[in-house]
């Protein structure tokens, strides 16, 4: 009876993994390439291989045709994190991401910023 929660346990993390990787190679995908190289990180390409082999091996992992390599997982899982974690935040500053439009670089809370004045 404890081995079936286990095994139900190790389901959803395979079913995380797979679906965090899947987002994470969408997201490389939706990138711009010249974007990689202003933010110095590798290729649009580099990620998209490293992030697409990982969303692979976790399918065939999650379908049980692929077993025993749970180290092969967990560098897939590192990759994952390092695009998200590092890469991807890169990219948003660079593409202008995470910036209110029409705003100014001294506006406040609520509204601009005048220095006291």
């Amino acid at each position: 009876m404890l081995m079936d929660q286990f095994d139900s346990i190790w389901v959803l993390i395979d079913i995380g993994m797979l679906v965090f990787a899947a987002v994470a190679c969408l997201l490389a995908l939706a990138a711009r390439s010249d974007a990689y190289r202003a933010a110095d990180k590798q290729t649009k390409t580099f990620w998209t291989v490293v992030l697409g082999f990982t969303v692979l091996f976790d399918f065939l992992v999650f379908w049980g045709l692929l077993g025993g390599l749970m180290f092969l997982q967990i560098a897939g899982l590192i990759a994952t994190i390092v695009f998200m974690v590092d890469v991807r935040p890169a990219l948003a500053e660079v593409s202008g991401g995470g910036r209110r439009r029409g705003g100014s670089s001294s506006d406040g809370p609520y509204g601009p910023y005048n220095g006291g004045r």
